[in-house]
């Protein structure tokens, strides 16, 4: 009589991977150049329309970053995956919907003190507003790349 070990496999979706890694380069320029004007506020004030323009990108780029990581998913076969493992992905995704609020929030007030002239108000408020987003999304992106790595290494084991 022959035994049958079944073995559950989670395994990364390697064209989302492409995807999001292509959408990545984007998204990382963006917020490169939105962290930059931050950093030196004056140029805020001198090139305000550059700033809002920048922000409308950037939330237009996490609109599509979002929709790829929830049409791909983060496994090829999400039935063969850890109840923990799928229960912590729910949550995680479950911040998308949170984040891209937060950043249209964050670009309707840039666009309203653009609109109303109030380039000293979108030097010094923005920043700040910019700055706990920007922490908030990395933190975002850092729980879903540690929730890949312990479902990688919990499927494979580590090796010595």
């Amino acid at each position: 009589m022959a035994t049958i070990i079944a073995s559950k496999t989670v395994t990364v979706n390697a064209a989302f991977l492409q995807e999001i890694k292509d959408v990545n380069l984007e998204l990382k320029r963006l917020f490169e150049s939105v962290e930059h004007f931050c950093s030196r506020p004056i140029s805020i004030h001198g090139s305000s329309k550059k700033f809002v323009e920048l922000l409308n990108e950037l939330r237009d780029q996490l609109a599509l970053h979002f929709a790829l990581e929830e049409a791909f998913g983060y496994f090829d076969d999400p039935e063969h995956v850890e109840p923990w493992i799928s229960d912590r992905a729910d949550s995680i995704r479950g911040e998308h919907r949170y984040l891209y609020m937060a950043i249209c929030e964050l670009v309707e007030y840039a666009e309203y003190l653009y609109s109303q002239g109030n380039w000293a108000n979108l030097a010094t408020k923005m920043p700040a507003k910019f700055n706990g987003f920007s922490q908030k999304f990395k933190q975002h992106e850092w729980r879903e790349q540690e929730l890949i790595l312990q479902a990688y290494t919990q499927d494979i084991g580590v090796g010595d």
